[in-house]
């Protein structure tokens, strides 16, 4: 090797020296944030998110976003206090004026985030203390920027990751921000009522399930509110109505069997019309019929899609690929356009703005609505679905029997797998000689013609997520769960 070569050669092993010291010290200086999610920042505490992490947050989303004015709420979790007024501060010494909700629901940050104004000035993001339905040890954040637009992995949650992460803020801010508390309940629930008309609703007797306690001040906000529009005003039966940071009613998740039982009881004890329950940060609603039932998600999807292509012929309605037959039927036959997104909220909305759909929704029971900014609200489905029963005369059940029979479904099964993704290809590999057709919009999906099945991991906790349905054919679809949960062990 010439003397050339050999310092050619040298210098390339210091480079790669003087990279790899570098990359240590970086290291160093970094704390990896495994928080951040697809979609939104969920976190076990204090481990994964804690008032530090929160203050960097509010930092970095400033220097990301570069707003001017952010909305923040929180839910009634014990940590969220602490976690929103270290966020708060984060938003503050970076220059943001903050202006706080207080206790709310996420759909009372996004339509504050869109809807209010401070002396004709319109807000410039929002962000959403909460971790929904997850276990009490856990907290977590949700972003949006002008409009409620969502902050995703795709745009903008990484670059707000990796800003946090590095933990390097200028001290030094122009002026630094001023937080005023505000209060959005007059307009929010106004907002609410200009999705129906509630002069036609019946006299209803209905349970109202707020979980551990965060939507009972809408609830109450509406009751007043529709007394004075309404010539019957409807009976409310309140469960679990005042806010409890500590879950004495369980985890806030009525996806839960054993979290529907209260609900269940008090219908049939009340003789009660309707049932609702809402998850921990109301986003989403759940349903029960008359009898106690709980109604899926996915049916009622297709109720208020049918609802909304009835006042917007033609319209596109954006759905999830965990489920899709019914709804795709009932959009199709009434002329509408069906059209498939990935889960999740982030993604449901960003291709809702897309295609201007008016109605989104997920058989989770996140609905997305055109006029509310695009965003996932869970208080106007069961007003939509109190007046379809008001005018049809029909009761829940009548209203979705007919489409159950016709797709029925297993509803979401959720397992704990050591080797997610080894599994989902085992299943994959036994049915795709037989399969129609193979999607992997959102994680598996195979049309098996009579039979169809999503199987795909969450994106917020470390579970696989199972549904299957079928044509008209009710042991098909429980023997092909059972079969498909026998492979997946």
């Amino acid at each position: 090797m010439s003397y050339q070569d050999n310092t050619v050669y040298q210098g390339i092993i210091n480079l790669i020296k003087f990279k790899s010291h570098h990359f240590t010290l970086l290291q160093h200086m970094t704390q990896l944030l495994t928080c951040f999610k697809a979609y939104d920042i969920r976190g076990r505490l204090p481990e994964e998110l804690n008032s530090d992490i929160a203050y960097r947050i509010g930092r970095a989303y400033a220097q990301y976003i570069k707003p001017k004015r952010v909305i923040v709420g929180r839910d009634m979790r014990l940590s969220s206090n602490d976690l929103a007024t270290a966020l708060i501060n984060g938003l503050l010494d970076a220059g943001v004026d903050v202006y706080d909700i207080g206790l709310s629901g996420t759909e009372e940050v996004y339509y504050a985030t869109f809807a209010y104004q401070d002396a004709g000035l319109a807000m410039d993001g929002g962000i959403m203390v909460t971790a929904s339905h997850n276990p009490i040890d856990f907290n977590g954040m949700k972003l949006v920027r002008e409009h409620s637009k969502p902050v995703s992995g795709d745009t903008g949650l990484n670059d707000i990751k990796q800003i946090a992460e590095l933990n390097q803020f200028s001290d030094v801010v122009a002026k630094k921000g001023v937080m005023k508390k505000i209060s959005i309940a007059k307009t929010y629930t106004e907002h609410l009522l200009t999705y129906i008309d509630a002069s036609v609703l019946k006299p209803l007797k209905i349970v109202v399930n707020a979980g551990n306690g965060v939507a009972g001040h809408v609830i109450d906000d509406l009751e007043m509110a529709l007394q004075k529009v309404t010539q019957h005003p409807l009976a409310f039966i309140k469960l679990h109505h005042d806010p409890d940071g500590y879950f004495p009613n369980g985890i806030p998740n009525p996806l839960l069997p054993e979290n529907r039982e209260s609900t269940i009881n008090a219908i049939k004890t009340h003789k009660a019309d309707l049932g609702i329950a809402w998850d921990g940060d109301f986003d989403r609603c759940f349903l029960f019929d008359e009898n106690g039932r709980f109604i899926e998600g996915y049916y009622i999807v297709g109720l208020l899609a049918e609802a909304f292509l009835k006042h917007y012929p033609g319209a596109k309605i954006v759905h999830d690929p965990r489920l899709t037959w019914n709804t795709v039927d009932i959009v199709s036959s009434m002329n509408g356009v069906p059209i498939q997104s990935k889960t999740g909220h982030a993604f449901i909305k960003e291709r809702m703005r897309l295609e201007d759909a008016v109605y989104g929704g997920e058989m989770s029971a996140h609905h997305y609505f055109r006029d509310f900014s695009y965003c996932d609200s869970g208080m106007i489905p069961w007003l939509l679905v109190i007046e379809l029963m008001s005018r049809s005369g029909k009761g829940l059940s009548e209203l979705v029997d007919e489409r159950m029979q016709k797709f029925p479904a297993s509803g979401e099964i959720n397992r704990t797998l050591p080797q997610a993704i080894t599994a989902i290809e085992h299943v994959k590999e036994c049915y795709q000689q037989s399969a129609i057709s193979i999607d992997y919009t959102d994680g598996l999906s195979m049309d098996m013609g009579e039979w169809r099945f999503n199987l795909r991991c969450s994106n917020t906790e470390p579970l696989v997520r199972l549904n299957v349905e079928s044509r008209a054919d009710f042991k098909l679809m429980q023997d092909k769960t059972a079969e498909l949960l026998k492979l997946l062990k």
